[in-house]
């Protein structure tokens, strides 16, 4: 009897130490900062996006929904917008100190493949497949060095497309519209190292 309560005294004890060796504490969840920290600079310039195989204001509504993207992600900064004929301006020793890093941006539109048909009222759809890349870098101002870069392509099915020439024209106002998601998702992917990120720890 006493040989058999020892037994399981002894299973007991090694059931709990056994179930016990798997145990891990509870992960918590860390806000990491941004890899890409725009503060220091506090004056960031943003030169409007250029655009690639389309016509169109793709390329403006890009440009803004990217301001709007990183001015949100981090406080304490000011971005100036620029155009392409400001370059000369920033990049000169005296603009430089006042705007020291700039953003840089191009939109490609390529593999437009066009299929159109009737509505029910007989009314024309002109719809595509397009692939819309976006590559931003952000530049020293004083060098005109690159000290980073991301690009993201989407490729996706819209509508109400017209052609200007045989180049597409792209209308993109409203972010909720087809143009609207893609840019939206592309900017997103795009901004990813300037927005603080939550990991598991």
């Amino acid at each position: 009897m006493r040989v058999l309560r020892v037994l399981i005294c002894s299973f007991v004890v090694l059931a709990i130490f056994g179930c016990g060796g798997g145990y891990h504490p509870a992960r918590q969840r860390v806000l990491l900062p941004p890899t890409l920290n725009l503060v220091p600079h506090h004056n960031i310039g943003l030169f409007q996006f250029s655009v690639e195989n389309a016509k169109g204001n793709l390329h403006e509504f890009a440009t803004r929904r990217f301001e709007e993207y990183v001015l949100a992600a981090q406080t304490g900064i000011e971005m100036r917008e620029f155009t392409s004929a400001d370059s000369t301006r920033v990049f000169a020793s005296a603009d430089s100190t006042a705007c020291p890093v700039a953003f840089f941006g191009h939109l490609k539109i390529s593999n437009v493949k066009p299929s159109g048909g009737l509505t029910a009222g007989l009314s024309p759809i002109v719809e595509a497949t397009v692939t819309v890349e976006l590559s931003v870098w952000l530049v020293n101002t004083r060098t005109g060095g690159v000290m980073w870069r991301r690009s993201s392509a989407e490729t996706e099915k819209v509508g109400g497309l017209s052609f200007i020439g045989g180049t597409p024209s792209f209308s993109a106002r409203d972010p909720n519209d087809a143009y609207g998601h893609i840019v939206n998702q592309l900017v997103y992917n795009v901004t990813y190292d300037v927005r603080s990120t939550w990991v598991d720890q």
